[in-house]
């Protein structure tokens, strides 16, 4: 029987799973899985929780005309220290919990193709889980190394994300390079600059030729809660007024709208004082309509479908310049134009912070431009026409590659059997 290594990307939108053959040394296959989680409506008390993931949660959510739990980028919780533990259905889940089952679905979509029981694994994960706060990150750390166990393997290491994807990019090259990676997920920005040759793929010690490693806690998500704070949040009443006494006026405390630009926060709404605070602000602003859209938003668990629709405006702005931001759904209705320019400027705040962030990383490790012999770029949020302008005006003398953008971290992971010889 031939021995099989799996390479795991455990990302904050997608995840993705290849299966190495260690002794044909090659990938025959690689998954991916949207990192979605759906607890159904329907429970019965006596029985463990109906559950189910990726396309198959966002199927189940919209048949159930969207009453079950829906939940997304768990991976975002990893390192909130205040996250305990939530409860769906009157049953506790930690942030373990809840990555354990995406797990458990990429290792058993996995070992039915293999066809037997595999407990290695490499296991990507970004370079900060929260910008350069280390207590965060140990806590982020362990929390995926008990999912990981939860979820049957038995041996396995962590490695860097974009490593990984620097991995994947050394198989295309046919001679030696020093290569700066960015690798620009749903929830992290991270950074690698590293010596890649084609004569050392496979090889088992390539500690040294890691020169640097950073990260920032920006990416696709963070472009979509500005982008819902600019542009949907008006929509759902951000600038209501309502008379808390008698000739007082006062406006609707805007962390409600920050709550509904943050997937992590959405819990917030679950609160029951949260709710009556809500259905009175609703009453004493003479039932203003937009703010009525809040309530149709949270009491009907429609975040998901709102988010759908901000990251088709993202993509179809990937690839055009102005795209429809459309949402209509029980009486929510938003219909605008958005252009390129517009949402350039919706973003821009959060992609000064990764050019920020690029120069301290550049600076740290003095590390010239003329030192860089090519740029690997890889995420999903490196398809967003600002990160790759960013990318070309910092860099115009530099060669610009890419891979595939949502596997290449799986099957660079999948390379790194070289973590098993180390002590």
């Amino acid at each position: 029987m031939s021995k099989f290594l799996y390479g795991i990307d455990f990302g904050t939108t997608n995840s993705a799973l290849s299966i190495y053959d260690e002794e044909k040394k090659e990938i025959i296959k690689t998954i991916t899985v949207p990192s979605i989680l759906y607890f159904l409506n329907e429970q019965k008390a006596t029985e463990p929780l109906k559950y189910v993931v990726g396309e198959e949660a966002i199927a189940a959510y919209i048949n159930e005309g969207m009453k079950g739990r829906f939940m997304k980028s768990v991976k975002r919780i990893l390192p909130r220290s205040s996250f305990i533990e939530t409860r769906i259905h009157n049953r506790k889940y930690t942030a373990s919990d809840l990555v354990t089952l995406i797990l458990k679905e990429l290792k058993t979509k996995a070992d039915e193709i293999i066809g037997y029981d595999c407990g290695k694994a490499i296991i990507g994960r970004p370079v900060f889980f929260d910008d350069d706060n280390t207590d965060k990150d140990a806590l982020a750390q362990r929390r995926l190394m008990k999912a990981a166990e939860n979820a049957g393997f038995t041996d396995f290491r962590f490695q860097f994300e974009p490593i990984g994807a620097a991995f994947a990019y050394e198989k295309t090259i046919t001679k030696k390079e020093k290569v700066l990676v960015a690798d620009l997920g749903g929830g992290t920005t991270d950074f690698t600059f590293l010596e890649l040759d084609p004569d050392k793929v496979g090889s088992k010690n390539r500690r040294k030729d890691i020169i640097a490693t950073g990260g920032i806690y920006i990416g696709g998500d963070s472009f979509d809660s500005a982008f819902m704070w600019e542009k949907g949040t008006p929509y759902f009443g951000k600038h209501t007024v309502y008379e808390a006494a008698p000739g007082k006026m006062l406006t609707v405390p805007v962390s409600l709208f920050a709550n509904i630009c943050s997937w992590e926060q959405m819990n917030f709404f679950n609160g029951l004082k949260v709710k009556n605070d809500m259905q009175n602000y609703y009453h004493f602003s003479k039932k203003d309509r937009k703010f009525k859209n809040l309530l149709t938003l949270t009491d009907n668990n429609l975040g998901y479908s709102v988010f759908q629709a901000i990251e088709k405006t993202k993509i179809d702005l990937s690839k055009g310049t102005r795209s429809q931001f459309f949402y209509s759904n029980m009486e929510i209705d938003i219909d605008e134009m958005i252009t390129i320019d517009q949402y350039d400027t919706i973003i821009n705040k959060d992609i000064q912070k990764i050019s920020q962030y690029l120069d301290v990383f550049l600076s740290k490790y003095q590390i010239q431009p003329e030192h860089i012999d090519s740029l690997f770029l890889t995420g999903g949020t490196s398809l967003v026409s600002a990160v790759k302008n960013l990318f070309q005006t910092r860099f115009p003398n530099t060669p610009i590659h890419s891979g595939d953008n949502f596997i290449s971290v799986a099957k660079g992971l999948a390379y790194s059997g070289y973590l098993f010889e180390e002590e």
